[in-house]
């Protein structure tokens, strides 16, 4: 059994010339003495559960996903480096500046890893298995495909600093990698600890920034993480939360809460800060959702009433726009199975009723966005 007040997160060995970090492990029975735990843990239930709520609610809840999942993606891909917005990633490739394509491709490359990792849980745990496969999707063809996809790296890393000798934080030698993930698996489907899923999966993520497997991608899967367990543990019934937003709200704060816990053994403040990321960000995507579901109501009554006969196309049209808010008049046909010039009139008839606005400023190939209901996630 570990009391959070007393855990001794684990001691430096000497490298060529650095020290490495060597983090104890976790798989066990966690307790803590703090009441602020036990309020802060009720409060994000509280929220979670609200979430949850709302997602009931909402019909056809996939419409909603894809973009809760693109808004993570790029906002996680965004603390790592890239410079990709919302509606840039919703774009076809081809549509997307040449210089700024390789962001393209790796927040494309998280909606894919985190999309399938989700439908994978439903025949595998969270497992190094699962944790390495979704790696190596998010690495394919991008910046880091070089490094290893897939893989756990078979030498040193660091963070912070243009090399070694000058590192904020060096993790674990390479030998110590493949054990240290054995633990973390283990801790995440251990059925006989009863440690509440928040907390474990708290402790969890702090576990595997501070292992660091990979040689890149690691903050990307150490986020990824979060949602992946939630959903697991049916804590979440569909993959609606997700904490990139807290933690690049204040990057400083995030990073030293971890390194806290390692330099001042303080796990019951990464503990705390962690909670408070899950009530917020649950209580701000419920708002969102019910936001949505309200959004989508009026749109579909304000067309059933002024669009006549057009109104079953335009609302087939609305529902995939809802998955991804980009469309041209080509693909408007085939979605609601129409003659060209019926679907261009129908997108014409959207952009005077100010739901699509156009984007290209061209005569021909015209594409168009459905802006009120992307402005929903900013």
């Amino acid at each position: 059994m570990i009391t959070v007040e007393s855990f001794h997160p684990g001691h430096y060995e000497s490298g060529y010339g650095y020290k490495y970090f060597v983090p104890e492990k976790i798989n066990d029975e966690w307790v803590w003495n703090s009441p602020d735990i036990n309020q802060l843990l009720e409060k994000a239930a509280v929220k979670l559960g609200m979430l949850n709520s709302f997602a009931h609610l909402v019909p056809n809840l996939d419409l909603f996903i894809q973009l809760h999942v693109t808004k993570e993606a790029v906002v996680s891909s965004r603390i790592e480096g890239t410079q990709t917005k919302m509606d840039e990633a919703l774009l076809p490739l081809e549509e997307v500046q040449p210089e700024r394509r390789n962001d393209w491709k790796e927040v494309n490359n998280y909606i894919n890893a985190l999309n399938n990792a989700i439908e994978e849980l439903q025949t595998l745990p969270i497992s190094s298995r699962l944790i390495r496969k979704t790696h190596k999707q998010l690495l394919e063809d991008v910046r880091g495909e070089h490094k290893m996809p897939g893989e756990f790296r078979t030498s040193q890393n660091w963070i912070g600093g243009n090399a070694i000798a000058d590192a904020k934080f060096i993790p674990p030698h390479d030998m110590y990698v493949q054990e240290l993930m054995s633990d973390l698996e283990y801790f995440l489907n251990n059925d006989d600890i009863k440690t509440p899923a928040l907390i474990r999966i708290a402790i969890a993520h702090y576990q595997f920034e501070t292992i660091h497997p990979f040689l890149d991608g690691n903050g990307r899967i150490g986020r990824l993480l979060i949602t992946l367990f939630l959903v697991k543990e049916g804590v979440l019934d569909m993959p609606l939360l997700y904490l990139s937003t807290y933690f690049e709200k204040n990057k400083n704060l995030y990073y030293d809460n971890l390194s806290n816990v390692r330099d001042k053994s303080d796990m019951l403040q990464w503990i705390k800060y962690f909670l408070v990321g899950i009530e917020q960000i649950a209580s701000k995507s419920a708002e969102t959702l019910s936001t949505i579901i309200d959004f989508k109501e009026k749109t579909e009554d304000a067309i059933r009433s002024s669009y006549g006969r057009r109104s079953t196309h335009a609302i087939m049209l609305l529902h995939s726009l809802m998955k991804n808010p980009y469309v041209t008049s080509e693909k408007a046909s085939t979605i609601c199975a129409l003659s060209y010039k019926a679907a261009n009139d129908l997108v014409k008839k959207l952009q005077t009723d100010g739901y699509l606005i156009e984007t290209t400023g061209q005569s021909r190939n015209r594409m168009y966005v459905f802006q009120p209901y992307l402005d929903l996630f900013e």
